[in-house]
Formats: structure tokens, C-alpha cells, sequence
């Protein structure tokens, strides 16, 4: 088992005054060469979003973009005719494919808006782009992994063009929770929410991070008021 930790502190960080924004990876202005990915995760920023405010249109190709809010409401608008507001408890993907335009704003002009955006590098190009979202409220369950993403249309959650599946755990109690890999050659991204948990001894808290590759399962030891993101993917790239 290999593992690498990435404190929530040690994040890019970038203040724009419309937008607070942290990069777990090389993103924008923020570089750092041991940051440039995990395996087919590309990108993973934790954005604070200004009442009202947002990124107007411009363009993505080749790229499957999910959004995750944590709080508030993103509205959203593309080239493909998709007009809609992502609230928190839903996730939105957006395979980018051979070019698309959008834009996302903060829906309430009231209060801010806290979002996870990742991008997973495709494993193919150039297909047609497609957007997707999906409530999860029918879904999720306290005190068990849920799956919220997968490579299989017919899969619980949403789909994306990769070999990935997502994971949320939302645990109210103390809890020993096994993640077995879904391929063994794949690794595994642990972004925490909220609360505290440990991971192969190591204690992590909010948006703390820990990434495992050549291992075929994890153990997660939950504290209660606990919330987590596990994002598996590819370690190496066709």
C-alpha cells in the first residue's frame, strides 16, 4: 500500500473577492509539480462562491466535469440548451467531450455557495458532450457508503466516460468501514467534509485529504458527525 496526505491547509489558495478557491491540485496560477493529479483526478477545488456571483461562459473539451455543492445552489447554463439550478444534495456531470460552453452562478443573491468541482480525465475523446444531474435524496443513507458515480449507465448515481466510481459516507456514530476497489489497479482519493476519521492510523479532518494506490481494500474508522468523499480512479492513463 502506497499513500500520500494532503493537510487542508497545504491546498493552492486563491482569493479573487467574488471567489475563495483551494486546489488540492496544479489549477490556474496555483503549481506544484507533486501536484499535478491523482492518477485520472485532475482537478479538485473547493470553491466558496460570492451571493450572485460565478464564472461566466467559457469553453471545456475532452474532460468529465462533476459538481458536488456542499451548500447553496449553482445555476447553470450550456451550449447544449441545459438550463438548471444544482442544489446541495444533488451532483451534476458534465462530460465535456469534443467542446462545450457554460456558466455557473450562485443561485441566491443571499448567502454564499460552497462547491466541490473535479475533473476526471476521460478515456475516450471527442464523443459527443452530455450533461446529467441527479438528487440524491433517494439515494444516500446515514451510516453506510453510498454510490453516487459510476462507469455504468444502469449503475446507481451518475455516469462518467472512465473507470471511476464515487462514494459518499455520511456516518452519525463511531464506525469501521471497509472500501474494497472496485479494480486493483486503481487507487483511491479520500477528501474529508466534515468531522474526523482515521485511515491507516493517520487522523484526518475536514477537508483533509489521503490518497492509497496499490492496495485492494480500506479501512476507514468513522468519529460520529463524520462526512467523506471517496473518489476512485485509474492510476494510469491509456
Amino acid at each position: 500500500m502506497k499513500t500520500v496526505i494532503h493537510k487542508s491547509d497545504s491546498r493552492g489558495f486563491a482569493n479573487h473577492g467574488w471567489l475563495e478557491a483551494r486546489h488540492s491540485f496544479s489549477f490556474a496560477n496555483y503549481y506544484n509539480p507533486d501536484k499535478l493529479s491523482f492518477g485520472a483526478l485532475r482537478v479538485l477545488n473547493d470553491d466558496i462562491i460570492a451571493p450572485g456571483a460565478g464564472f461566466p461562459q467559457h469553453p471545456h473539451d475532452n474532460m468529465e466535469i462533476i459538481t458536488i455543492p456542499l451548500s447553496g445552489a449553482i445555476a447553470h447554463k450550456d451550449s447544449m440548451g441545459n438550463s438548471s439550478v444544482i442544489k446541495t444534495g444533488e451532483i451534476q456531470v458534465m462530460s465535456a467531450g469534443k467542446g462545450i460552453f457554460h456558466s455557473e452562478y450562485n443561485y441566491n443573491k443571499d448567502q454564499e455557495l460552497n462547491l466541490f468541482q473535479i475533473w476526471i480525465i476521460p478515456n475516450v475523446k471527442n464523443i459527443e458532450p452530455r450533461y446529467d444531474q441527479l438528487n440524491l435524496a433517494d439515494i444516500l443513507k446515514q451510516n453506510e457508503l453510498i454510490q453516487i458515480l459510476s462507469p455504468n449507465k444502469d449503475d446507481k448515481g451518475v455516469w462518467i466516460y472512465q473507470d471511476a466510481w464515487f462514494h459518499l459516507g455520511d456516518y452519525n456514530k463511531e464506525a469501521s468501514v471497509e472500501y474494497i476497489l472496485k479494480n486493483k489497479k486503481n487507487g483511491v482519493y479520500i477528501m474529508i467534509i466534515e468531522g474526523e476519521v482515521s485511515i491507516n492510523d493517520t487522523k484526518l479532518v475536514a477537508k483533509d485529504a489521503i490518497g492509497i494506490w496499490d492496495s485492494t481494500a480500506i479501512i476507514i474508522n468513522t468519529k460520529p458527525a463524520s462526512k467523506f468523499l471517496i473518489i476512485e480512479v485509474p492510476m494510469e492513463l491509456n
